[in-house]
């Protein structure tokens, strides 16, 4: 055998994968050998595969699936570098919503809130959308009422209907009786599902036309939030604002969307259960605002005035002031007590 090939066995020790899965890849045409022999059958393989051999390795401990690894492997460096940005951002945001819900079920098992005197609760809250300063139309839809707050930003020749459908399809939401902490994220989680096919029949089964949706639901004692796309969801509590949404974005630096809802296979959106306390405050808003304005002036913006109404307004004129850009929508939430129960 030439010195320029390596057997199965070395080359399994230069990579880092098992002969098994070598074997494996060969068969998935995802890592071939360089040469077969045709009477053995045995497997060689070039010195220089061990690059996408050790590539295709460390994918596989990353969780990759073996489709996506075949993706990666057929781009160049650069590409391939967005490509496990964009998987890992997805894992991250999957392993969020997991860890959530976990910390739901402990609380639900353990059936105690902490406290024997519970201060009832209430939300006081504004909105607006507005066309910002460059845009000819406006694709926002906002929406607060009495239990649902919630911000869609549309995309494409349809985008406005599609926002609009969005946030209709959660609005029967408002009028339910009172909601259950242990039933009110499977609800969430079914009035995003119809939003989900009320957009997709806007958009014909195509990708061109879309919207994300962010949307928290008032159940008297906390809020069950439903998220998919780039809107945001902040708190603002004893002065730190905190971010609690993940932008569902193939990279940073990118404006395009790995989540939404459109024409597509119905995505699950983010699923969580927020605490509340007196004096929070929350914050809905389409990427109009983040995109112009930092956390730091949002963060300083909301604390600056008392009336959900004043902290809208100034929201919305400073993202207008720094360029408008794009269009711009906030919901801003109130925590406030009205009186003690227990």
């Amino acid at each position: 055998m030439s010195g320029e090939f390596l057997t199965i066995g070395a080359f399994a020790r230069g990579s880092r994968l098992s002969p098994k899965a070598l074997r494996l890849y060969d068969e998935l045409d995802l890592l071939r050998p360089a040469r077969v022999d045709p009477d053995t059958g045995y497997r060689y393989y070039a010195a220089g595969q061990l690059g996408q051999a050790r590539l295709v390795a460390w994918l596989r401990r990353l969780g990759m699936p073996l489709a996506e690894i075949r993706a990666v492997c057929a781009l160049d460096a650069a590409g391939a570098a967005r490509a496990v940005r964009a998987y890992w951002a997805r894992v991250e945001a999957e392993t969020a919503a997991r860890r959530d819900l976990a910390a739901f079920l402990v609380h639900q098992l353990t059936g105690t809130t902490g406290r024997e005197t519970l201060t009832m609760l209430e939300l006081r809250h504004h909105a607006h959308s507005d066309r910002g300063q460059v845009r000819p139309a406006n694709q926002d839809t906002v929406y607060a009422g009495r239990r649902l707050l919630a911000v869609a930003d549309g995309f494409g020749p349809a985008g406005a209907p599609a926002s609009s459908a969005a946030v209709a399809a959660l609005r029967y939401l408002d009028d339910a009786e009172e909601l259950a902490a242990g039933g009110v994220l499977h609800l969430l989680e079914d009035a995003v599902r119809s939003a989900g096919e009320a957009v997709g029949v806007l958009a014909g089964g195509g990708d061109e036309v879309g919207t994300t949706l962010t949307a928290l639901l008032w159940t008297g004692a906390e809020l069950a939030l439903a998220h998919i796309g780039d809107s945001r969801a902040y708190l603002l509590r004893d002065g730190e604002l905190s971010r609690i949404t993940r932008d569902h974005r193939v990279s940073v630096e990118s404006l395009l969307l790995f989540k939404a809802l459109g024409g597509g296979d119905a995505p699950v959106p983010d699923l969580r259960l927020q605490e509340a306390r007196e004096g929070d405050r929350f914050l809905l808003c389409s990427d109009g605002l983040t995109e112009v304005l930092p956390d730091a002036r949002i963060a300083a913006l909301l604390a600056s005035v008392a009336e959900p109404e004043r902290a809208v307004r100034l929201l919305v004129e400073e993202a207008n002031a720094a360029g408008g850009p794009d269009n711009v929508s906030c919901v801003v939430a109130d925590v406030v007590g009205t009186g003690l129960m227990g």
